[in-house]
C-alpha cells in the first residue's frame, strides 16, 4: 500500500510541475524580453546546470526564462513536502535580483551557493518563517548553483544562468 500511496504522489507532484511548467510556457507572451513576467521555457539547459540538478526535486531538464525583469521570486519550501526550490532552475539578465521567498513548509532551509558557483552567496542561518525573505543581486555573467545545507539529499538544489542583459 505504501508503495501505490508513493506512486500517486509521484504521480501528482509530476503533474502538478509539468501544469506549472506549461502554464508558465504560455504566459509570457512572446520572448520574456519585453519586461512582463517572462515564463518561457528553456529546453536547452546548459549541462552543468542539467547535471548539478538531476537529482533535484521539480527539476523537469528546462528552465524558466526570466529575462527582461529587474527582479524575480524563487519560492523556498516548494513541493507537497518543502523541498524544494521552484522554478528549481532560471535564467535572468545580469543585475537582476533573485528574491528568495519562505514557504513555511518542509521545516526549517537555507540558500547557499556551491562550489562551482559564479557567486558566494548564504542567507545565513536556518529559517522556517513563511514570508522570510533573501536577497541576492548577480551582476556577473555564469552559472550560479545553490542548496538548502539541510535538506540537500533530499533534492532542494536549485540553479541560475546569469546572461548578459
Amino acid at each position: 500500500m505504501s508503495d501505490n500511496l508513493s506512486r500517486r504522489r509521484y504521480l501528482a507532484g509530476t503533474g502538478a510541475a509539468l501544469t506549472i511548467g506549461t502554464l508558465a510556457g504560455c504566459s509570457g507572451g512572446g520572448d520574456g524580453g519585453d519586461g512582463g513576467d517572462g515564463g518561457n521555457v528553456i529546453e536547452d539547459v546548459p549541462s552543468e546546470i542539467d547535471d548539478y540538478l538531476s537529482e533535484a526535486r521539480m527539476y523537469d531538464g528546462t528552465m524558466a526564462d526570466l529575462t527582461g525583469q529587474d527582479e524575480i521570486t524563487i519560492e523556498v519550501g516548494a513541493g507537497d513536502v518543502g523541498f524544494a526550490f521552484a522554478p528549481a532552475a532560471v535564467r535572468i539578465d545580469s543585475s537582476t535580483t533573485v528574491v528568495w521567498e519562505w514557504t513555511g513548509v518542509g521545516g526549517g532551509h537555507n540558500v547557499a551557493s556551491v562550489e562551482g558557483s559564479e557567486s558566494d552567496f548564504d542567507n545565513g542561518e536556518t529559517i522556517a518563517e513563511e514570508g522570510y525573505t533573501f536577497e541576492q543581486s548577480f551582476d556577473n555573467t555564469g552559472i550560479q548553483l545553490y542548496q538548502c545545507t539541510p535538506h540537500k539529499a533530499n533534492g532542494m538544489l536549485g540553479a541560475i544562468e546569469v546572461v548578459e542583459a
